[in-house]
């Protein structure tokens, strides 16, 4: 993990008292509530309680009853002054209706002087930002400037962050995404069943909202292609697309190309079933059209998947091609359906990639030492700034 800002120094005080803000919560907020939940639980005991977390929007948009969360938000951010004053308001930020959310929550919290940081999670700011008219230009510069810090999760967002909203570099912190360590890989290759029976097919899992942002007609197109079919005699392979989304139509769409049963649609899981599905996958694959820092991506490397993506957001700064994944072009159905093909016939090429990613998670990616890494900005952001002592007064001459 890398910071670029200043660093703070671990506290020796007591855990402090720490309020998230994600619009769906842990359970609906994609991944920034899954990344939220992970840090959560990655609190030691006596710190557990400290952290909370508040919904600002629901499970989904719904005017009427977001309007009441987004209130509720805001209630407990004004009580908050009076009851837990030292309270730190962590508010993670992205585009569109979550800019709105957080312009009138930072607000409130200048209004009251209760200190607050902002965690941009959008997978391309500079471009919302570019397309909101000058006063909301203005608003939101202002909502960046006053925060106390600004995570990021990449140096295009620092960029971002520092020559587009004018905040100043070294309240920028960079702090890319992480997930929980589900433990080494097993030791018997993937793509190989037990002693005396076939080779099971190879799995292509892929993990996220099924839309075009996330490459997933790209994705069916590649499955669907000529390459693919031609590697389809045994073991052959299948593919397991998790995530919410259209996903009836996707079906009907995959039966019409002959995909039916070599693709298997699940709809939204929690964190615990994901990890089961990455538990018996082969290769993740996310062909994003634009990205921050997937946690797909994450969830992959600390399983030890052959990882098969886009150099989107922050992806290039960390991976690199044939060493720690598979780029693909953006949008090159033809490409990814090359790539694709060419692992699934090869178990060892598949292996290579998966140990390299599993080394790298575990040297960059690992949730006890974010955590820790967050604790220190915490803290450091909590402390009541320190108190220039003002010259003494001269007699008047």
């Amino acid at each position: 993990m890398t910071d670029t800002g200043t660093s703070p120094t671990p506290s020796p005080s007591p855990p402090i008292d720490v309020c998230h803000y994600v619009a769906g919560g842990a359970e609906h907020g994609g991944g920034i509530g899954r990344l939220v939940g992970y840090v959560m639980a990655a609190q030691p005991p006596g710190a557990a309680g400290r952290h909370r977390l508040r919904d600002t929007r629901g499970p989904c948009w719904r005017p009427l009853g977001s309007g009441l969360r987004l209130a509720a938000a805001a209630a407990g951010l004004l009580a908050a002054r009076v009851t837990a004053p030292g309270r730190l308001h962590h508010l993670h930020v992205a585009g569109r209706g979550s800019t709105a959310r957080k312009l009138l929550l930072c607000a409130l919290a200048r209004r009251l002087g209760s200190r607050h940081l902002l965690h941009l999670h959008d997978y391309d700011y500079a471009a919302d930002f570019a397309r909101r008219p000058p006063w909301q230009q203005a608003a939101v510069r202002a909502m960046f400037r006053g925060a106390e810090a600004v995570i990021v999760l990449g140096e295009r967002d620092r960029a971002t962050a520092i020559a587009v909203l004018g905040v100043r570099p070294d309240r920028v912190h960079v702090l890319r995404n992480c997930v929980p360590d589900p433990g080494p890989p097993p030791q018997a290759a993937r793509g190989e069943a037990g002693p005396g029976l076939p080779p099971r097919p190879v799995t292509l899992l892929f993990l996220g909202r099924l839309e075009a942002r996330k490459g997933v007609p790209e994705l069916i197109e590649a499955l669907a292609s000529p390459r693919m079919a031609a590697c389809a005699a045994a073991p052959g392979w299948r593919a397991v697309l998790s995530g919410d989304g259209p996903v009836a139509a996707l079906r009907d769409e995959a039966e019409r190309l002959g995909l039916g049963e070599r693709v298997r649609f699940t709809g939204w899981l929690d964190a615990a079933e994901v990890r089961r599905l990455c538990a018996a996958a082969d290769i993740l694959v996310l062909p994003s059209r634009a990205e921050g820092m997937a946690m797909a991506v994450l969830e992959g490397l600390s399983h030890g998947l052959a990882v098969v993506t886009t150099r989107v957001g922050a992806h290039d700064e960390v991976l690199r091609d044939g060493e720690t994944c598979a780029f693909v072009p953006v949008g090159d159905a033809g490409a990814l359906a090359d790539r694709l093909s060419r692992l699934v016939a090869d178990a060892q090429e598949r292996r290579r990639l998966g140990r390299a990613g599993r080394a790298l998670f575990e040297r960059e990616f690992g949730i006890t030492a974010y955590a820790e890494r967050l604790r220190c900005l915490h803290a450091g952001l909590a402390r009541p700034p320190a108190r220039v002592p003002r010259a003494p007064a001269r007699d008047a001459a």
